[in-house]
């Protein structure tokens, strides 16, 4: 997974700085959130509604993402993953070049744990 795009720009011509995909569990539903920080310095957390966050800094997206239970994906590790039933190898973030089409796949029903 990349977390730094050089140059890369959003539909609004914004420098991407970087891409952080965030996930929580709920009802044993995958939720992912997309956290994007511009060269700007403001943040946008794109959510499993297709809503987009716009957040002053870095910091305040991921205090945000952080009281909704969601974690960052760049610090899980295999036991964290194993805790919501899941190998970490199988916690791939959607893709798309549109959004729009990224909101089907930011939800997915987890295997029932035994």
């Amino acid at each position: 997974m990349n977390d730094h795009f050089e140059e890369e720009l959003n539909a609004d011509g914004f420098i991407i700085e970087l891409e952080q995909w965030w996930l929580t569990i709920f009802h044993r539903q995958l939720v992912w959130a997309r956290l994007r920080v511009f060269d700007s310095g403001i943040a946008q957390v794109f959510d499993s509604t297709g809503a987009t966050l716009v957040y002053e800094s870095q910091e305040i997206a991921a205090a945000a993402l952080m009281d909704a239970e969601f974690r960052s994906l760049d610090g899980m590790d295999d036991d964290d993953a194993e805790t919501f039933g899941i190998l970490l190898e199988d916690l791939v973030p959607p893709e798309s070049d549109d959004d729009s089409e990224l909101v089907p796949f930011m939800m997915r029903t987890l295997p029932d744990q035994n």
